[in-house]
């Protein structure tokens, strides 16, 4: 069964930044592509970014090219989403998720102030 344990949400201004962690278990992690995905108030889930395997390609919604960068460390389970420059329209809870799973962790809730 997969497990994912987010965490590195908060409170921050317009313009700054947080890195979020997602730690896996359940999987051969190096195996497999990871994604992160955010859910604001009132709105459906949206995908923010993917990194493969060995975390040499990554994908990114068009919101955050230039901002995020997700990236893995597999030797730690484990993959982040480094996000800068935030603005309040990036408000909302963000879970990483194994694409063609249907596992997911509780999610990070991540507020940006204006």
């Amino acid at each position: 069964q997969v497990q994912l344990v987010e965490s590195g949400g908060g409170l921050v201004q317009t313009g700054g930044s947080l890195r979020l962690s997602c730690v896996a278990s359940g999987i051969i992690f190096s195996d497999n592509v990871m994604a992160w995905y955010r859910q604001a108030p009132a709105k459906q889930r949206e995908w923010v970014a993917t990194i493969s395997g060995g975390g040499g390609v990554t994908y990114y919604a068009d919101f955050g090219q230039g901002r995020f960068t997700i990236s893995r460390d597999n030797a730690k389970n484990t993959v982040y989403l480094q996000m800068n420059s935030l603005k309040p329209e990036d408000t909302g809870v963000y879970s990483c998720n194994v694409p063609g799973f249907r596992s997911w962790g509780q999610g990070t809730q991540v507020t940006v102030s204006s």
